[in-house]
C-alpha cells in the first residue's frame, strides 16, 4: 500500500459499503419503531375513549330519572374525570347515548387527532 503525499488517493472499490448499509438498516429500524409507537398510542387512546364512554353512559343512565340535563351533566363530569371530553349526550327513551373524545397524545405532537368512543346505557329488559 502506497501513501500519496499532497494529493488525494483514489477510492478503492467497496470502501464504506458496510457503513451505508448499516445506516440504512438503522433508519429502517427507527422507522418501524416509530410506526409501532404511533400505533400503540392510538390504540391506547381508543381503549381510553371506549372506557370513558361506557362509564359516562352508565352514570348518565343512573341520573336519567332526574332529567336529561342532569344526566348529561353527570356524563360530562365522568368523562372529564376519565381524561375525555363529552362530545354528544342525548336520551332516547330510557337509554342514554354518549360520545366522548380522547386526545391521542402522539409523541412529538404529531397529528392532532382524537379517539372517539360511543356507548349506550339504559335499563335492563327482563327476560321472558
Amino acid at each position: 500500500m502506497t501513501r500519496a503525499v499532497g494529493r488525494l488517493a483514489a477510492p478503492r472499490g467497496d470502501d464504506g459499503f458496510a457503513t451505508v448499509w448499516t445506516a440504512g438498516a438503522a433508519l429502517a429500524l427507527l422507522t418501524v419503531f416509530a410506526m409501532l409507537m404511533w400505533l400503540g398510542t392510538a390504540t391506547h387512546a381508543r381503549h381510553r375513549a371506549a372506557a370513558a364512554a361506557d362509564l359516562a353512559a352508565l352514570g348518565a343512565a343512573g341520573r336519567l330519572i332526574e332529567g336529561t340535563e342532569r344526566a348529561c351533566e353527570t356524563a360530562a363530569d365522568v368523562a372529564r374525570r376519565m381524561g375525555a371530553e363529552l362530545h354528544t349526550c342525548r336520551a332516547r327513551g330510557w337509554d342514554m347515548l354518549v360520545t366522548v373524545r380522547v386526545p391521542t397524545g402522539l409523541p412529538l405532537g404529531i397529528g392532532g387527532a382524537a379517539a372517539t368512543g360511543r356507548a349506550r346505557a339504559g335499563p335492563v329488559m327482563p327476560l321472558r
